[in-house]
C-alpha cells in the first residue's frame, strides 16, 4: 500500500522531530535527576548529623537530637540530652551551648564532659520544678577556638525567631577574640548572651558606661577582679620580692590577667621589683618550645630574689613552668605561684610523673600554686563549719546550728546539694567537680532559665528576646539567683556583683597520681562579705 504524500512528509520531518524533541527531553530529564541525587548524596556526605555540616576538618552546627560530635566521652549525656528534648511539648524555650565540642585532648575531653553534665542537669531540674515554659537544650559548635563561630551564629539567630524559640545562648568557656565576634554579633541582633566561663574583661559590659553589648550578663567575675580578691585575701607584698611570667601571644584571657596582675604591682610597697618577663606559645592548648623558653626565666627568677610569681598563661604553659620551677629551682627559696582562673584545668593536665616532680625529699610540695577559682565543691560545708567555729559560744562551747549561718553560706550550700542530688538521679558518666567547670556552666543555664521565667508576661507562651535581655538588669535583691557558686546577683550592666571567688591550692599529694585542687578560703573582689539582701549599691568598672 502506497503511503501518501502527507504520510511521508509526517515520517520524514515530524515524526522524526518528535522523536528527536522526545528523546532530548528524557534524556535531560534523567541528567538532571542525575544530578539531583548526586546533589543530595554529596549533600548527605557532607553533613554530620541534623543540623551539623562538615567544614574542613570539623563538624559544625547546632544539634539537640543526641550527635555527640565524635568524642565518645560525652555520649551519655548528650543521649540524655536527647531523651530530655523528646520529653518536651509544643510549648518550651531553647537554650543554646556555645563552646568548641570536638577537642582533641584527652584532658579537654574531660572538662567537655564536665561542662555538658552541668548544663544537663540544669535542665533537669528546671523541666521537673515548678514554673513555666519547659526547656530544651542545643548544643552549638563553633569550632576549635571559636574560629568558625560565624558559620553557627546565623543559624542561632534563625533559631530565635522560628517556633524553636531560642531565647539565651551561654557556655563561652575561651576568652578570645573570636568569642568576642561571637558575642558581639549574637547580641546585635537581640540574641541574649550569658558568659558562664569566660574572664577577660573585653567580654563584659563596662558599669555606668554605655553597653558595648545589649543583653549580655555574665556570672564570672573578670581577671581584673580575680586579682584584687586574691590580693585582699593574701595581704600585701613586696615589690622586690614578685614578679609577672606572661604569655605575649594575642590573647584576651592573658592580656587582662596580666594587666591585673602588674596592676597589683603598682600597688605594692618596696624597691622595684623584676621587670615583667615573657615567653610566647604557638596557642591555647599547644606547648611548642615554651619549656625551653622557661629555662633563662627560671634562672633569672632565682637571681632576682622574687619569692611570688604573678603567672598570666594559659593552664598548658603553667604546667611546664611549674615543672621548670621544681627542677631548677633557687636553694633555699620556697615559691608561691599565682594564675588566674584558667588554673582550674591544671589537674586535668597533670601526669603523675608531673605530680611527683612537684614533691621534694621528703615528701611535701616544693612551691604554692594559688590561683582563683570561679567554684569549689568543698567552699561552702568548710565556710559553714568555719563560721560555726568563729560564733561558738565561750561558756558552753556549743556552736551554732549549720542552718542559722548567713545566707551568702547557706543558700549555695543547699544549691550544690540539689546539684548533686540531680547528679545522682542521671546515668551521664563520671562526675568530678573539683574544676568547677560542672558548677558554672549548671549556674549559667539555670540563671539563664531564671530570666527567661521572670521575663515572661502571663498568657505569654515565652518572652521575647528582648523582654529576657532586659531582665539581666534585675536580677538582684529577691530576683537574685542562688547558684551552687555563689548568690548570682546582677549589676545594671549585667556583671556579677561582688561574687565570692575560691581560693584554691594545688596540693601534690603523697603518692604519685593523688594530687588535687584543695579548697583554702573565699575571697572578695570588693573586699567585703555579700550582703544578707544582696542589692547592688555599687559597681566597679571591669577591665578592659
Amino acid at each position: 500500500m502506497s503511503q501518501t504524500f502527507g504520510s511521508r512528509v509526517y515520517e520524514k520531518t515530524w515524526e522524526t522531530l518528535l522523536k528527536r524533541i522526545i528523546t532530548c527531553a528524557v534524556v535531560v530529564a534523567v541528567v538532571v535527576a542525575g544530578y539531583v541525587v548526586a546533589d543530595r548524596i554529596i549533600e548527605r556526605a557532607k553533613s554530620c548529623a541534623d543540623g551539623v555540616t562538615e567544614s574542613g576538618d570539623e563538624c559544625i552546627g547546632v544539634n539537640g537530637s543526641g550527635y555527640d560530635w565524635g568524642v565518645r566521652e560525652i555520649g551519655p549525656v548528650v543521649d540524655r540530652i536527647k531523651e530530655e528534648n523528646g520529653r518536651l511539648g509544643k510549648t518550651y524555650v531553647t537554650v543554646a551551648m556555645m563552646l568548641p565540642l570536638q577537642p582533641e585532648s584527652k584532658a579537654e575531653k574531660q572538662q567537655l564532659r564536665s561542662e555538658l553534665q552541668g548544663a544537663y542537669a540544669a535542665q533537669y531540674r528546671a523541666n521537673r520544678e515548678e514554673g513555666a515554659p519547659k526547656v530544651r537544650l542545643v548544643l552549638a559548635n563553633p569550632g576549635k577556638d571559636y574560629e568558625k563561630q560565624d558559620e553557627v551564629v546565623p543559624d542561632l539567630v534563625d533559631m530565635a525567631h522560628s517556633e524553636h524559640r531560642l531565647r539565651a545562648v551561654t557556655g563561652f568557656n575561651l576568652s578570645l577574640v573570636a568569642t568576642r565576634t561571637a558575642i558581639r554579633d549574637l547580641t546585635r541582633q537581640n540574641v541574649p548572651v550569658l558568659v558562664a566561663r569566660a574572664s577577660a574583661g573585653s567580654l563584659a559590659n563596662e558599669d555606668g558606661e554605655e553597653r558595648a553589648f545589649k543583653g549580655l550578663a555574665r556570672i564570672l567575675p573578670t581577671n581584673e577582679d580575680q586579682a584584687r580578691a586574691l590580693a585582699d585575701y593574701n595581704g600585701s607584698r613586696r615589690n622586690d620580692r614578685t614578679v609577672v611570667v606572661r604569655d605575649i601571644r594575642p590573647d584576651p584571657y592573658v592580656r587582662s590577667l596580666a594587666d591585673a596582675f602588674q596592676e597589683l604591682e603598682r600597688t605594692e610597697t618596696g624597691p622595684a621589683g623584676p621587670d615583667t618577663m615573657t615567653f610566647t606559645s604557638p596557642g591555647i592548648a599547644e606547648e611548642g618550645d615554651v619549656d625551653n623558653q622557661f629555662r633563662p626565666t627560671v634562672d633569672t627568677i632565682c637571681s632576682s630574689g622574687a619569692d611570688t610569681v604573678y603567672f598570666a598563661g594559659r593552664s598548658t604553659h603553667l604546667r611546664l613552668f611549674l615543672k621548670r620551677l621544681a627542677q631548677d629551682r633557687c636553694e633555699d627559696t620556697r615559691f608561691t605561684v599565682v594564675s588566674g582562673s584558667d588554673a582550674a584545668s591544671l589537674n586535668n593536665k597533670m601526669s603523675d610523673d608531673d605530680w611527683a616532680q612537684l614533691l621534694d625529699d621528703s615528701g611535701g610540695p616544693k612551691m604554692t600554686v594559688q590561683y582563683a577559682a570561679p567554684a569549689h565543691p568543698d567552699a561552702w560545708r568548710t565556710e559553714v563549719r568555719r563560721w560555726q567555729d568563729a560564733e561558738k559560744d565561750e561558756r558552753t562551747g556549743r556552736r551554732p546550728d549549720a542552718a542559722k549561718a548567713p545566707g551568702y553560706l547557706r543558700d549555695p550550700l543547699n544549691e550544690l546539694a540539689r546539684l548533686e542530688k540531680a547528679l545522682k538521679a542521671t546515668e551521664i558518666g563520671p562526675v568530678d567537680l573539683a574544676d568547677s567547670r560542672t558548677m558554672m556552666v549548671h549556674d549559667g543555664v539555670r540563671t539563664a532559665v531564671e530570666a527567661v521565667r521572670g521575663a515572661k508576661l502571663p498568657g505569654e507562651a515565652a518572652p521575647t528576646t528582648e523582654q529576657v535581655g532586659n531582665r539581666w538588669a534585675t536580677m538582684q535583691a529577691k530576683n537574685r539567683v542562688d547558684g551552687t557558686s555563689g548568690r548570682i546577683c546582677l549589676t545594671p550592666a549585667g556583671n556579677p556583683y561582688n561574687k565570692p571567688l575560691a581560693v584554691v591550692k594545688l596540693r601534690p599529694g603523697e603518692k604519685a597520681g593523688l594530687g588535687r585542687l584543695g579548697f583554702v578560703g573565699l575571697a572578695w573582689p570588693l573586699e567585703r562579705k555579700q550582703s544578707e539582701d544582696c542589692v547592688v549599691r555599687g559597681t566597679r568598672e571591669p577591665a578592659s
